[in-house]
């Protein structure tokens, strides 16, 4: 772990996001708020009389089906990539989030609210520096069937390849995409692309009582002709999306990232598993420097 160029940053002033969780579908009311240096990204559960605090780190990470949750003994906050990803590759580095539900909101199933809240809050560097974990060795996890793999690089900063393969008879099929993660890349190429699903996909979520207030609208649904009353943002959407999810992910770092990640068929469990081996490795390099 070194620190790197650059100071670390909060909002210059407060903002909120609204809308209703996909998967509970309650209204939910998130307000980002400025932290001093050193926070980091902390979710605060507003709802609850204690006002729960939950640090945004690998560690409190727990597994459940397709979105990320974060949980202490008292408390869990759930659908935090998308507000995640966009603080993070926006460099917010410390903030409190504020959230009235366990919940986050689904919204367009993008981070491009997330980034318009973020971008009318403004930003301000603070007196301290921001860490940066160099990836310095091959990492590889997962199988044959979905891995991730990280690799260093001499090149500043982190970039990012997904390799999307749903096979050759589906609507969505094989979309491959690479991008070095800045804010204006973010912003431009990845914040404003949506999560997707089939359609029988949704049918059984729909049957398990899930979703029952989300539309078309909020979300890309393919049935074997594409997009099912919606178009495409872009024609590779899908993948963009998923190096979206990454971003967020990646996030649970709780530092910058240097190097190259590959990613082919990875979801958020290989994405977080990533992070604690690099966090591992990185604590490791720390302690040989302070013994040299």
């Amino acid at each position: 772990m070194t620190t790197s160029h650059r100071q670390q940053r909060t909002l210059a002033r407060s903002t909120t996001v609204t809308g209703h969780g996909y998967w509970s579908g309650e209204d939910v009311r998130v307000e980002f708020r400025p932290a001093p240096p050193w926070t980091g990204l902390v979710f605060v559960r507003s709802d609850l009389e204690t006002l729960d605090r939950i640090p945004a780190v690998a560690a409190h990470r727990i597994e459940v089906p397709r979105r990320t949750v974060l949980s202490t003994d008292t408390a869990r906050v759930e659908m935090i990539e998308h507000a995640l990803a966009a603080l993070a590759a926006l460099q917010i580095d410390n903030c409190e989030i504020w959230v009235d539900r366990q919940e986050l909101p689904g919204l367009d199933g993008s981070s491009q609210a997330y980034v318009e809240a973020l971008d009318w809050a403004g930003s301000t560097i603070q007196i301290a520096p921001r860490e940066t974990l160099r990836i310095t060795e091959v990492v590889r996890l997962g199988d044959e069937q979905s891995w991730i793999e990280a690799r260093p690089s001499n090149q500043p900063g982190l970039s990012l390849r997904y390799e999307l393969d749903y096979g050759p008879k589906s609507p969505i099929g094989q979309q491959t995409r690479q991008f070095t993660i800045t804010p204006r890349v973010f912003r431009e190429q990845l914040a404003m692309c949506r999560t997707f699903m089939l359609k029988s996909e949704a049918e059984w979520l729909i049957a398990q009582g899930l979703g029952h207030r989300a539309t078309l609208q909020d979300l890309l649904i393919f049935d074997t002709n594409g997009p099912v009353e919606n178009t495409l943002r872009f024609s590779d959407e899908c993948v963009r999306h998923k190096l979206l999810d990454v971003v967020g992910d990646l996030a649970l770092a709780g530092c910058d990232l240097q190097g190259h990640i590959t990613s082919y068929r990875s979801g958020h469990r290989l994405n977080a598993e990533l992070v604690r081996v690099l966090q591992e490795s990185g604590e490791h390099q720390l302690l040989r420097r302070k013994s040299a």
